[in-house]
């Protein structure tokens, strides 16, 4: 699959490049997906010849599987940024600048902790939650299963804080995409905090793991566009009162 992958971001790049003026937003975004595809490759060959497979559970494997996560979101955002810039609606060779970094960092460190998280789940597996819980306060468990209790923590921190961010947005009708995307936002928020309290409760199946990460990447992807547009907003898009209406 990552062959299939990294062919199709190549077309994508060699397609970017004749579709699209020099300067362009998409060719640009296009490149930085290259770049990222490729270093996806490499970080995901360094957890082989490391060794950081199967049942290692070094912390070398956690800084590999951490890198190797980061690199996945800044893929994700180039590819979805590089169709965002190449839609109608975006913007065609403005520069695009990130304000407001606070829920995107809050996105990955809950993410990253959610794959700490999970290698802990998949190499020491919990019978029952009670056992699950008094692993994670022994002091002879393993390191993962003790880092286990931050994730839940970040989770609901940074829930609130995208809820909060988005709900702003949201309420302040600006552009009909912004209004979209945060509502989209919102609604991704409270599925991942439902989805992630059942992997708790049902002793976090491999399924559910992976529509968890599913969802996380969802909204990263979300957060991302929604960042994207705020800091592309012209105030002359606003909605009017009859749109806002028609909006409800």
């Amino acid at each position: 699959m990552s062959g299939v992958a990294l062919i199709a971001v190549a077309s994508q790049f060699a397609w970017a490049r004749t579709a699209f003026p020099r300067g362009h937003a998409a060719r640009l975004w296009a490149a930085w997906s290259l770049v990222f595809i490729l270093t996806e490759a490499l970080l995901g060959a360094s957890l082989v010849l490391l060794g950081h497979v199967a049942a290692d559970n070094s912390v070398g494997r956690v800084y590999s599987l951490s890198a190797h996560l980061m690199n996945t979101f800044a893929l994700l955002a180039s590819l979805a940024l590089m169709a965002w810039s190449s839609s109608m609606g975006s913007p065609r060779t403005r520069t695009l600048t990130f304000t407001g970094w606070a829920p995107l960092l809050a996105i990955v460190a809950v993410a990253v902790s959610g794959a700490i998280t999970a290698l802990g789940d998949t190499l020491f597996p919990a019978h029952t939650l009670a056992e699950g819980l008094r692993d994670d306060f022994a002091s002879t468990a393993n390191f993962l299963i003790r880092l286990r209790v931050i994730h839940p923590l970040l989770a609901v921190a940074a829930a609130c804080l995208l809820a909060l961010w988005a709900g702003r947005e949201f309420a302040a009708r600006r552009t009909h995409h912004l209004r979209w995307l945060a509502g989209t936002l919102l609604a991704l928020v409270a599925s991942q905090i439902m989805v992630g309290a059942g992997n708790i409760l049902l002793k976090a199946p491999l399924a559910m793991q992976l529509f968890h990460l599913l969802l996380a990447d969802a909204v990263w992807v979300t957060a991302v566009l929604l960042t994207a547009e705020r800091n592309t907003a012209t105030p002359d898009t606003r909605l009017t009162p009859d749109e806002a209406r028609m909006e409800d």
